[in-house]
């Protein structure tokens, strides 16, 4: 298995790794978990740099990055969620939109059908993953006991001020809304897939 496709595997093995140490009660296991998922997250922008710069892209990859993606994405959303940090009709509906879109993507795929990520789904993922950057980021270094008490205090109100507020439910309209155009612009190629039943 090609390097690129190696760590799209990775970025799943990670994933129960970084829900399990972020559930936890312990400050420091809550700190590996946040470096777990920046490491799985760091991933998903070097095998695509591997794959373009090598020409590395397979069919397999192309299937399984994807929704190595969403694994990753929508276990950390919902894992904010059973926090109490984010709202859970929110997460459900970012959950099930981008569930929907790469089901669809790699059914297309199975198929021998185009069905391309657009530009506007790949600026929603990367407003996804800057958001749950700084949530995670400012959440652990609001409680790291490395710190000292200013600089908790200051991740604190990024946390509960800026990042759980406006800016999720901002990338939620976006999340569902990038669902909605993709579905439209590409409503023929699903017709004709879920025709063929």
């Amino acid at each position: 298995m090609i390097l690129p496709n190696q760590l799209t595997v990775l970025r799943i093995i990670l994933t129960p790794f970084v829900i399990y140490f972020l559930l936890s009660d312990i400050i420091y296991f809550k700190e590996i978990g946040l470096i777990i998922y920046l490491i799985a997250a760091l991933t998903d922008w070097y095998d695509g740099w591997l794959a373009r710069k090598f020409d590395y892209i397979t069919t397999w990859g192309k299937v399984w990055d994807p929704i190595a993606d969403k694994v990753l994405t929508s276990a950390t959303f919902i894992t904010l969620a059973l926090l109490g940090i984010l709202a859970w009709w929110a997460v459900a509906l970012i959950a099930l939109r981008d569930i929907l879109i790469t089901g669809l993507r790699s059914y297309a795929e199975h198929k021998k059908k185009s069905f391309p990520t657009s530009k506007y789904a790949k600026i929603k993922t990367l407003v996804q993953m800057v958001f749950l950057y700084f949530v995670l980021i400012s959440y652990v270094l609001s409680q790291s006991t490395f710190l000292s008490s200013g600089a908790r205090d200051f991740f604190y109100m990024l946390f509960h001020n800026v990042w759980c507020d406006t800016a999720f439910y901002t990338v939620t309209v976006i999340t569902v809304h990038s669902g909605y155009t993709y579905i439209k612009d590409n409503f023929q190629i699903i017709k004709e897939l879920l025709s063929r039943q």
